[in-house]
């Protein structure tokens, strides 16, 4: 960064850095030529002097815990008509819900519904009272009062699919009764995001796209390339303008979402012997004790000649007086 230009021939890249615009706009061209005719090609204009970059932003699931999603949907459909979850007869098939979150919702087994009235022909004393009850609706909250039954008429094949059948959310797996979602490690998902965006707002972003129920500060961003050298984005800077600077292949590099408290950064002197296998790791380990036992020698019989020359140094001056 020159000091002597103006402010508008550059744009940050974090608090402390910045990046000539010239530059940015031909990383920028290359980008968009490596993404021709698809829909990651990024977008810019200037705005009162200042460049703003917008796009999609891949960014790569990386979390080594399942994480929960907020209930607002399972919510939501508490309120739904009850029309919607009164059966045809007694004990046939509740009708099928679609899902709000993406997921796909599985056919609910057959159950009676719990009539909260007496038969007259059961207990023919009571029925005065009973006619004095109405009867209630089946809701999400008397879940307890329904008793689960097999459809005996339903075909072989039918009831296989239904044990293979999981929610997911583009093909990850998904708990709808705990609201667990687990994303397979190293899939990707993507947002809209611009240049102006720091990392903070982009995981706040894509948190809130998922619903997820933890806040951004439990988790971090990472530019982690093909050798395992990891680096965390810093709150100040803006992923956008990263995935940039590292340039448009996601073989090379890629943007992880990771916890916050399970990684950490690797540097590229660690990254570089991640890939070796243990042997010959073991052998260079061998060979730096080796090296690190020669440097003690050198050292120990260097000091031992500087003790020496000191001492013969005293016994002169003491001679001299």
């Amino acid at each position: 960064m020159k000091e002597d230009c103006p402010p508008s021939s550059h744009v940050p890249i974090s608090d402390s850095k910045s990046i000539l615009k010239s530059e940015l706009l031909s990383l920028l061209k290359t980008y968009n030529c490596y993404h021709e005719g698809r829909s990651f090609q990024l977008r810019h204009q200037e705005e009162e002097g200042v460049l703003i970059i917008e796009g999609l932003l891949n960014i790569a699931w990386g979390l080594r815990r399942p994480i929960r999603l907020q209930m607002q949907d399972d919510r939501e459909r508490v309120h739904l008509p009850s029309a919607s979850w009164m059966p045809e007869r007694p004990g046939g098939p509740l009708k099928e819900v679609p899902s709000q979150d993406g997921g796909v919702a599985a056919e609910k087994p057959s159950a009676p519904l719990v009539n909260m009235t007496n038969s007259s022909k059961d207990s023919p004393g009571k029925q005065t009272e009973d006619e004095e009850v109405p009867q209630l609706m089946r809701t999400k909250s008397d879940a307890s009062c329904m008793i689960q039954r097999r459809p005996k008429s339903r075909a072989p094949s039918e009831a296989q699919r239904l044990r293979r059948h999981r929610f997911s959310i583009n093909g990850h797996f998904y708990n709808h009764k705990t609201s667990v979602f687990t994303p397979a490690y190293g899939s990707v998902t993507n947002v809209r995001v611009n240049s102006t965006m720091t990392t903070q707002q982009v995981l706040t972003l894509l948190l809130n796209k998922f619903r997820v129920e933890d806040g951004p500060s439990e988790f971090a961003l990472y530019i982690v390339h093909e050798s395992g050298e990891q680096i965390k984005l810093k709150d100040c800077e803006y992923p956008l303008i990263s995935r940039i600077l590292h340039g448009p292949c996601e073989k090379i590099v890629k943007i992880f979402l990771m916890e916050a408290d399970l990684s950490e950064e690797v540097p590229h002197d660690v990254a570089q012997y991640i890939k070796f296998e243990m042997p010959v790791l073991d052998s260079f380990v061998e060979k730096l004790k080796e090296e690190e036992e020669r440097e003690i020698i050198k050292l120990t019989m260097k000091f031992q000649a500087l003790r020496l020359t000191m001492l013969q140094r005293l016994e002169q001056l003491v001679e001299a007086k």
